[in-house]
């Protein structure tokens, strides 16, 4: 989804206020041993890891200038230690060991845990650490702390999907460091132990990435930073942003890997097989300035860390059109694949008989996973028609989103942080809870 246009506003003003940094990691974001991780410091100090994101406040710094990085993979932020180390901070408390989210790999065109049962990601999308760091305004939009996940789980919501920014991921240097590089990754991997502390499947997904693009369908054309969705993901930063995010999460196979949030290459040539090669291989690809990794170099990227995480791989047309994705389908070592799809009433597939002659050939193969679904009207009559059909065909699906936005421009699924649901959420959380 692309976030409401006040976001792009801040994120463009944020970006051009900024022009002329150079793009390197922040001296904060070199390393994160699992001391640092634990650290705390006043607020307001960027050296230290303090998890600002749990709260939803802001805490203050400005963002240095470093001279810039010749190799992005070499300077990413390096987690040490196990990831359970990693997290020191994280709730003591956790559930039964028969509520822990479950280690989910392809079977087939199903899903199944690590006793072969079938399973179904169901939930939400918690959206904020796509856009919060980069405008300089935070980590999360909102709480992120024991409170907040519990009332996502009073919904019976068994996954959340959390939206990345690899530029803050990375720590580069014109994000300011509060919010970036250690602090980021410290933020993220606290709501992860969170989620999992409730049973909750957490699923890491790259929102927004560097590259100036200026094609069709161009949302920020004045700035190459990660200040809104690109066409597809950029060969300079994305490659070390996967390669680290794998690194810190390969010994936790409950976390999922979704590559991509909504490639639409589609939009930047007329000619879709060109369009479907870059999707996959990446290089120079038609009507877009910057060198692509494809999907293909992505998910080379995770497996060359060992990581056999459940990955998921969007489609073009904004995570739409899946036509082509058995065609395309990358490569993987590690068999722990699954389509990713998206569903508005907006779309232009998003009828009945456009989901039975293209996603069903789909899903008769491979799991399918819709990672948003959603509607602008405030209400929820077209997601419980996609829900319906999805629940027919055995594939899972995530409403965007839990954030207190207009449910007409987000649309968001809650009216306030105690998961009170608007309209649109009623659907989804009375849904969710009926299947229990």
């Amino acid at each position: 989804m692309r976030a409401p246009p006040r976001l792009y506003a801040l994120a463009t003003a944020a970006a051009l206020a900024l022009a002329g940094t150079a793009l390197a990691p922040t001296a904060t974001a070199t390393a994160v041993s699992a001391t640092a991780v634990a650290a705390s410091a006043p607020p307001g100090t960027a050296t230290a890891v303090t998890d600002p994101a749990a709260t939803g406040t802001a805490a203050t710094g400005t963002a240095a200038t470093h001279p810039a990085a010749t190799d992005p993979a070499a300077t990413a932020p390096a987690v040490t230690g196990p990831v359970a180390t990693a997290r020191a901070g994280a709730p003591s408390q956790r559930p039964a060991p028969d509520a822990a989210p479950p280690r989910l790999r392809a079977s087939g065109n199903r899903l199944v845990d690590e006793k072969g049962a079938t399973r179904r990601l169901l939930g939400v999308n918690r959206s904020g650490g796509e856009f919060m760091c980069v405008q300089g305004r935070g980590i999360f939009d909102g709480p992120v702390d024991d409170a907040s996940v519990q009332a996502i789980a009073d919904w019976k919501a068994g996954a959340v999907r959390i939206p990345l920014n690899e530029e803050c991921w990375l720590g580069l240097s014109h994000v300011n460091p509060a919010y970036a590089g250690a602090n980021y990754i410290a933020a993220v991997t606290s709501f992860v132990a969170r989620l999992e502390a409730h049973g909750i499947t957490p699923v890491i997904e790259l929102h927004w990435t560097h590259g100036r693009y200026t094609g069709g369908d161009s949302h920020c054309p004045g700035t190459e930073y990660a200040t809104c969705q690109k066409p597809m993901p950029d060969a300079q930063y994305t490659p070390a942003f996967w390669t680290s995010v794998a690194q810190t999460f390969k010994n936790d196979q409950a976390v999922v890997f979704d590559l991509f949030n909504e490639p639409f290459p589609d939009r930047a040539t007329s000619d879709l097989t060109a369009a479907w090669r870059c999707w996959r291989e990446g290089g120079s690809c038609p009507g877009i300035d910057f060198q692509v990794a494809g999907m293909q170099t992505l998910l080379n990227a995770v497996r060359d860390t060992g990581a056999r995480n459940l990955v998921l791989i969007p489609g073009v047309a904004y995570s739409n059109d899946l036509r082509q994705w058995l065609t395309y389908q990358p490569n993987d070592p590690a068999g722990n694949l699954a389509a990713a799809w998206h569903s508005y009433n907006r779309n232009s597939c998003s009828s009945e008989s456009c989901f039975d002659q293209q996603l069903a050939p789909v899903i008769a193969q491979v799991p399918l996973v819709a990672g948003e679904i959603g509607e602008n009207t405030c209400s929820h009559g077209y997601i419980d028609r996609v829900m319906a059909w999805l629940d027919a065909k055995g594939a899972s699906y995530l409403g965007w989103t839990w954030n207190t936005w207009d449910c007409s421009s987000g649309p968001s699924l809650i009216s306030d942080d105690n998961g009170t649901p608007t309209n649109f959420g009623v659907g989804l959380r009375d849904h969710l809870k009926g299947m229990q």
